[in-house]
């Protein structure tokens, strides 16, 4: 059965309700209230306009809500030399929110090449800069990984400021397993992609958090189904937004759910995270021949690192895997290295 989110009681002011068949779910948009204003205009006029020490700040913005960027990324993104961000106009609203006016420049996937030289070049002279993307956090399925290893090559500082992450919020809110997480990005268009990634990805005993594209989510449950099987799974879309539904349930109930509606020419709105359960105890614990490639690249990075045993322990807690074949496999690679 597919639940919506009936988790938050409505309220009376930026709130929408919508009942989807006989699934009803509350979703709120969220001003930021009086107290949290105050709090915000006071921090503005006593925050001190000293420049930061010089280096990259990778500066989570918000998802969705304005009012969810933290009062430190406010501080650093309004006393640094620069700001580093994917579009220059979206981050330039969010900033005037804020009255920050700090200079910005654009580094995306098409111009990182040309741009990035001239970024380090700053840093090296001694440049305090911030990282930003669109929403969320840098570097989690955005452009900014070279900008940041290039750095780290060149001796310069990295200072996280944390905040808003939608693949978390998503884990977070989801009600599966969150000890263990596994975090695939967006999933491939094409569908023998898709499929290849789930296979390689069926194994690890850990929940899975995908990104995908509304026009294809439906085709995508309904591939994770035949692949993976019956798992729970959540669809949370539009986090933090006026229009924020999770949705629950297993995956093949949510894969029928969505084709109904992309039949009847009804597609989802907004951004997409696909949060699935770990596979069931009794799912394929042995190694086998389907399996032997992707598990001794594990078990051979494993053993770059540890001992036998160790290693077959660790590489049974990701995969599920039985340990004693794990650790028999481990021996017999090490035996054909030697």
């Amino acid at each position: 059965m597919v639940r919506a989110m009936p988790e938050r009681p409505a309220r009376r002011h930026g709130t929408k309700s919508i009942t989807a068949g006989k699934k009803s779910s509350t979703l709120q948009s969220r001003p930021v209230d009086k107290s949290a204003r105050n709090l915000l205009d006071q921090t503005n006029q006593d925050t001190s306009t000293s420049k930061p020490p010089a280096g990259l700040y990778i500066i989570s913005t918000p998802i969705g809500h304005a009012g969810d960027i933290t009062l430190r990324a406010l501080d650093m993104l309004r006393n640094v030399d620069l700001v580093a961000c994917e579009d220059t106009r979206h981050t330039g609203n969010l900033l005037s929110r804020y009255g920050i006016n700090t200079r910005r420049i654009a580094y995306h996937e098409h111009n990182g090449e040309r741009v990035r030289p001239g970024i380090l070049r700053k840093l090296k002279n001694g440049a305090a800069i911030a990282l930003v993307s669109d929403a969320g956090t840098p570097l989690v399925s955005d452009p900014g990984f070279k900008l940041v290893s290039e750095a780290i090559t060149n001796g310069i500082s990295i200072i996280p400021v944390p905040g808003p992450s939608a693949p978390l919020a998503a884990l977070v809110s989801s009600g599966l397993p969150t000890d263990r997480f596994f975090f695939a990005g967006f999933i491939p268009s094409s569908s023998a992609a898709r499929k290849k990634i789930f296979q390689e990805l069926a194994d690890i005993k850990a929940s899975l958090i995908f990104l995908e594209s509304p026009r294809r989510l439906a085709n995508t449950l309904e591939t994770m189904a035949d692949v993976l099987g019956s798992r729970e799974a959540v669809i949370a879309r539009e986090l933090t937004k006026i229009h924020e539904t999770i949705l629950r349930g297993p995956v093949a109930e949510l894969a029928s759910y969505y084709l109904r509606d992309a039949e009847a020419g009804v597609l989802p709105r907004g951004e997409i995270v696909i949060v699935v359960g770990p596979p069931p105890k009794s799912q394929s614990m042995h190694v086998s021949e389907s399996n032997s490639k992707e598990t001794d690249k594990l078990l051979q990075t494993a053993l770059q690192n540890m001992g036998t045993k160790d290693a077959a322990k660790s590489v049974a807690e990701l995969t599920g895997l039985n340990r004693r074949d794990l650790y028999s496999r481990a021996l017999q690679l090490l035996r054909d290295a030697g």
